[in-house]
């Protein structure tokens, strides 16, 4: 049976060209350096991010926390957004591999704006801890996507209390299409920027850690401190390439599926769900029967060959390059006829 798989993302399978291309990479041993594959693709991500340097790792997880790694000092305060990446879906890395502190910031939309910076950094007062770096997300979890001019805002603040900035890029080429600007245009608001290869772009494998020289030489020491140091890792930087060259320009498709499928589920009547609120390929809704049957609606979509996600409250179905519209259709023809 072929599932529509609509848990998230991360679920796309290589292409065949991206199988044809990692079955034929040149390859070496990345920690010498030399493996020529791994090379092209972190230059090309560089230069995609208008960044010095980048290096190739394992997820977005590992880039993230190679980041706060970098970028602080045991004991340091990190400001972040209350519900992003590193906070709720990291398993707590930031304090075991950084022994750092988290002052959230909590609102609504999950923005954070320049007011929030200047409220919420330490004083030099010594019963404080030192806020010494600044994590942002975009686009965000609850697939809203922050403005261009907040995130410049929120650098330049930054950067006049001395703070390092770092951006959770995830699905940073489902920002960029969204607000219709370049990844780089985004990477300018940071002095470092992770972005997924297996997020929405069908790489089997990897993220891509960016920011300056000195930067990047700092943080593949301690990505080899990790256990990240890959040998011949250039059959899954073979699928990065393609990931960057090419499947970041399809993104918009995504998006319209998202849109379409968002407005097919509101005809249904079934649902309480907000238009304005699918910016990039993620659709958030509720079942308005107050005593709906959450495990086996579950239960009857996967039999049924739907895979979703779980909640008794919030259902989220993400739209990818293995979703059309005949799999969209299908769907909520299911959904309407559960009993």
């Amino acid at each position: 049976m072929k599932y529509i798989d609509l848990r998230s993302d991360t679920v796309t399978l290589p292409t065949k060209k991206m199988r044809e291309a990692m079955a034929n990479a040149e390859v070496g041993d990345d920690v010498y350096g030399d493996d020529p594959t791994v090379n092209k693709l972190e230059a090309l991500a560089a230069k995609m991010v208008n960044k010095e340097a980048a290096m190739f790792v394992a997820s977005g997880t590992m880039g993230n926390q190679l980041a706060i790694m970098t970028h602080t000092r045991r004991g340091d305060e990190i400001l972040t957004g209350e519900h992003n990446h590193i906070v709720v879906h990291e398993v707590g890395a930031l304090a075991v591999l950084s022994q750092t502190m988290v002052r959230t910031i909590s609102h609504e939309n999950d923005f954070i704006y320049p007011e929030d910076i200047r409220k919420n950094v330490r004083s030099n007062d010594i019963h404080e801890p030192k806020t010494t770096l600044l994590s942002m997300e975009n686009a965000l979890s609850n697939g809203l996507v922050i403005p261009l001019d907040i995130l410049r805002a929120n650098y330049l603040t930054a950067k006049k209390l001395n703070l390092n900035v770092h951006l959770d890029g995830a699905r940073l080429f489902n920002a960029a299409t969204s607000l219709g600007c370049l990844a780089s245009d985004l990477a300018s608001c940071t002095d470092s920027v992770m972005f997924c290869l297996s997020k929405g772009l069908c790489a089997p494998i990897g993220s891509i850690l960016a920011g300056d020289k000195a930067f990047i030489d700092k943080a593949r020491k301690n990505r080899k401190l990790l256990g990240g140091g890959m040998r011949q890792a250039g059959i899954l930087a073979a699928a990065g390439i393609i990931a960057l060259q090419e499947m970041t320009l399809r993104l918009k498709e995504d998006h319209d599926n998202a849109k379409y499928l968002g407005k097919i589920l509101l005809e249904t009547g079934l649902v309480e769900l907000d238009l304005s609120r699918i910016q990039i390929n993620m659709v958030f809704f509720r079942f308005k029967q107050s005593d709906f049957p959450h495990e086996r609606f579950r239960a009857y979509l996967l039999q049924n060959g739907v895979k979703i996600n779980g909640s008794d409250d919030e259902y989220r179905f993400v739209t990818h390059n293995d979703i059309d519209r005949d799999d969209i259709v299908k769907t909520v023809k299911l959904i309407q006829k559960f009993q």
